[in-house]
């Protein structure tokens, strides 16, 4: 495949960040949620699971915990089973409970509004923050990266870094503050449609021509 692409990676980012936006117009956080702390809850119990599991674990959760109060009061065993088929369910249980403890004795039951705060919080990494400030409170304070967002960035070549917290310093280089978690949320749809882990669909990719690894994975 004969793939011309612009060897600046500050432009090679601009240009497939316009792509997206033309392919993804209205995306939104795929997580079901109605409050902050909701959203906290179901991005821990993203990490290693997949959204769609997660939005069928959290109707029930939190019908019967819909609150920070309800999750620091809530008995730990019942937790685990209502978030079981997520995996890592004990520690998921743990640091959700955990978290809503110190959010109550804090934080005065409501999620704090700032990276350094959110940190604070038992399972809470710069992921699960980034996504909480961005889609709970409009707050772009970093670029969300899963593992959709780590592996399209490698294979754009807009980072040499597996760790994530390198990925998303360097993207924060690359793009601009505003446009940072829609590059995220945008890479991850496309991550799921076209450009998945085991074999990328670059034939019917509308930014293989801007990807430096397209026809080669």
């Amino acid at each position: 495949m004969a793939v011309t692409y612009p060897r600046s990676k500050k432009k090679r980012a601009l240009a497939v960040l316009e792509m997206l936006h033309e392919l993804y117009p209205d995306t939104t956080c795929s997580l079901d949620y109605e409050t902050p702390v909701q959203l906290m809850v179901a991005t821990i119990l993203s990490a290693q699971c997949t959204d769609e599991r997660v939005n069928k674990v959290t109707p029930s959760l939190f019908a019967r915990f819909p609150d920070a109060p309800a999750f620091a009061g809530a008995n730990i065993e019942e937790l685990e089973q209502l978030v079981r088929s997520t995996g890592f369910y004990r520690n998921k249980s743990k640091n959700i409970k955990a978290a809503c403890e110190r959010i109550m004795s804090q934080y005065g039951g409501d999620v704090p509004q700032s990276m350094e705060e959110l940190l604070t919080l038992a399972g809470v990494a710069r992921k699960t923050a980034n996504v909480v400030l961005a889609h709970a409170f409009g707050i772009i304070s970093g670029v969300t990266v899963d593992t959709h967002v780590k592996r399209l960035t490698n294979r754009l070549r807009l980072t040499k870094s597996d760790n994530p917290i390198q990925i998303e310093r360097d993207l924060m280089k690359l793009l601009p503050q505003p446009e940072w978690e829609n590059w995220s949320i945008r890479i991850i749809y496309h991550g799921r449609a076209v450009c998945n882990a085991r074999k990328p669909q670059c034939e019917h990719c509308a930014i293989a021509h801007l990807c430096p690894s397209a026809g080669k994975v």
